[in-house]
């Protein structure tokens, strides 16, 4: 018997700009395109996400395990005023990493309009108001200073340096105080 779905796991949340929905498969083609830019690639990394295939994969097999089990997970942003698919934030359980972290990346023509922090600080809400979590953390490339600056302005704080396993990377690691 496979475990039940938690009852949030398909919950859609608003910002005054943003509607949050967790990701599903159908949006395979806006990971493949999102994940192989450039700019993701710089700071977030390489998830070979090579293919629309790797990256329903890599939905099926990274993200909705989690959602489905904790409720919460990656969502994608989608405009209110012109339906457009923005981005994705999410809180991510992490190897490596005691607390779980927040993530997310935009296309790089929304940057600059305060999505990331919007929909950041609705999922740091959601996940500390309706689930209780005390503490959440974030893991940011060293020369990502925009990021960097997101974070701070969510509250987080810089706490050390980390490297996550199997990477190289050492990585500015900022945890809620």
């Amino acid at each position: 018997m496979s475990p039940k779905k938690h009852p949030s796991a398909d919950n859609t949340y608003e910002t005054e700009r943003l509607i949050l929905r967790p990701m599903s498969r159908d949006d395979k083609d806006f990971i493949f395109e999102l994940y192989n830019r450039p700019k993701f690639i710089q700071h977030i990394g390489n998830r070979n996400v090579n293919s629309i295939e790797d990256a329903e994969n890599y939905i099926l097999t990274r993200f909705a395990p989690q959602i489905e089990r904790l409720g919460f997970g990656n969502y994608l942003l989608v405009t209110k005023e012109g339906n457009e698919k923005v981005g994705a934030v999410g809180i991510f359980e992490r190897e490596g990493l005691d607390i779980v972290d927040i993530g997310y990346s935009l296309l790089e023509e929304f940057e600059g309009k305060g999505y990331a922090f919007e929909a950041a600080q609705k999922v740091k809400s959601i996940v500390m108001d309706e689930f209780g979590l005390t503490k959440i953390s974030a893991i940011i490339s060293k020369d990502n200073i925009s990021s960097q600056k997101l974070i701070e302005k969510l509250g987080l704080r810089f706490k050390k340096h980390v490297i996550l396993p199997g990477e190289t990377e050492e990585l500015n690691y900022y945890e809620t105080e």
